[in-house]
């Protein structure tokens, strides 16, 4: 009883002196409400690896700071001292996280905190969000806890409550359940960043809803459903990122609404074909990608409307036809992907005329004919050109003598110089095999061609010697 009470009074003592008098440099003199500074404390050592935090800074928003926590003044007398940030990350390595990591209930303590950012904290032991604690922070603008494999449970519907907050960022840790409706209250909420997640359901109707919204990314979850038409209201996304989920059916028209758009990622879901044509109006888009979806439709013309478009990306799409000659006013296209596809027809050679473009896939399609890409763009893409897979493709003895990269590969093209019986002139014609012959009917007619003119010169010679020797005997006689 008595170290109890000897506890008490030591820590009445410094709850009295990080409490003191404080001046700023106007000689207005300031202190820390008690209350907030011991939740302040008892904030830290829930995160971090030292009992002695508190003793090393007693006045954290003044003589003994740590950079992890920041203090503002308030606006009205008596001038109080008051925490307006909390960050813990690979920044900051000391102290460490302990392993035993949480978020202390007094989080509730700090009414004037904006921020709070936890990176790779919680690692061991399992944390879940409080939905009294996280609703209760009505001064929150900026809630960032990322990289926290420990950090599982579901997202408390409670934020939307916060209607300060203006970026979540939970990325990159083990939330489950499914994405709450309410979302859609935060009309200021400028970036929502749900990412690297075990989230399912459907994705939120709602979201339109969030009329501020300029980034948007749930990728990497297990998220269903189609995706909603009415995202199309939110005139400020510049970023859409819902790529490797279970998304389906098609690609709304209303997207092409989302003028500053300038990524758009709905790579690895079930989304199907055709592209609508409204995205023609997305002027402002850099990144496109839409790999592995069972799109199964054509490349549409609109995409040379693009004009900033640095980024395409159609891997294993499924898509059919040719190689559109629209590409070719996309001057700052520099990555272009349409690998693992069933595209037909010729390489356009006005693709190697793109300024920017440095890396172009278009290996294991159905592409035929001759490769003629300009030689300077062929050698200075090297092993990022790749035609691979192409079964019908060839290329000039010159190139391929030159052995420019192995992604090149396509045998020569075999050039006639005689037009065949059809009227036809065969522009090129290889085989898969080691050994490339011409078809085996062309063969056949050579070889019965050759075979007359040859019996033809034996006739000729057999009678003209016979003629030859009853002319001597004839010219004998006579003498």
């Amino acid at each position: 009883m008595a170290s109890l009470s000897f506890f008490l009074v030591g820590f009445l003592v410094l709850a009295s002196e990080v409490s003191s008098l404080q001046k700023n440099s106007d000689g207005f003199e300031m202190e820390m409400e008690t209350e907030e500074l011991l939740g302040l404390f008892d904030v830290m050592d829930a995160l971090l690896d030292d009992p002695d935090w508190a003793k090393a800074h007693p006045q954290p928003c003044s003589e003994t700071p740590w950079p992890g926590v920041q203090c503002e003044i308030g606006q009205d007398p008596p001038f109080f001292f008051h925490v307006t940030k909390i960050h813990i990350g690979p920044d900051i390595l000391n102290p460490p996280c302990k392993i035993s990591a949480r978020i202390s209930d007094s989080l509730v303590k700090l009414p004037f905190l904006k921020t709070f950012s936890i990176f790779n904290c919680f690692l061991t032991s399992q944390v879940t969000l409080s939905s009294a604690v996280f609703g209760s922070l009505s001064s929150l603008e900026h809630l960032a806890l990322e990289s926290n494999p420990t950090l599982s449970g579901g997202i408390p519907s409670s934020l939307a409550k916060v209607a300060s907050l203006r970026v979540l960022s939970l990325s990159q840790n083990s939330l489950e359940g499914e994405i709450p409706k309410e979302f859609g209250e935060m009309v200021i909420l400028e970036q929502l960043d749900l990412s690297y997640n075990n989230l399912s359901g459907e994705v939120p109707e709602e979201i339109g809803g969030m009329e501020n919204l300029t980034i948007l990314d749930l990728s990497w979850n297990s998220l269903e459903g189609q995706l909603p038409s009415a995202w199309g209201q939110l005139e400020l996304l510049q970023k859409v990122d819902l790529g490797s989920n279970k998304l389906v059916g098609s690609i709304p028209p209303d997207l092409g609404k989302l003028k500053r758009l300038v990524l758009l990622d709905l790579s690895n879901n079930l989304l199907n074909g055709p592209i609508p044509e409204t995205l023609s109006g997305l002027d402002n888009l850099e990144y496109l990608m839409a790999d592995h979806n069972p799109l199964n439709t054509g490349i549409p013309q609109f995409i040379g409307q693009l004009k900033k478009l640095q980024t395409m990306s159609f891997s294993g799409c499924g898509l059919t036809g040719t190689l559109p000659n629209s590409l070719t006013p996309l001057k700052h296209l520099s990555s272009l992907s349409l690998d693992n596809n069933s595209l037909t027809g010729t390489i356009p050679p006005n693709l190697g005329t793109i300024p920017s473009l440095d890396q172009l896939n278009l290996s294991y399609n159905k592409l035929s004919g001759e490769v003629l890409l300009p030689e300077d763009f062929i050698e200075r893409l090297g092993k990022r050109l790749d035609i691979r897979g192409n079964n019908g493709l060839c290329t000039s003895s010159q190139l391929n003598q030159r052995k420019v990269s192995l992604y090149l590969e396509a045998p020569v093209c075999l050039h006639e110089t005689t037009e065949p019986r059809n009227g036809n002139t065969l522009a090129w014609q290889h085989s898969n095999e080691s050994e490339r012959t011409k078809p085996s009917e062309d063969r056949l007619k050579e070889s019965s061609n050759g075979s007359i003119v040859a019996s033809k010169s034996l006739l000729f010679t057999y009678f003209f010697s016979e003629f030859l020797s009853v002319y001597i005997l004839l010219f004998l006689k006579v003498i």
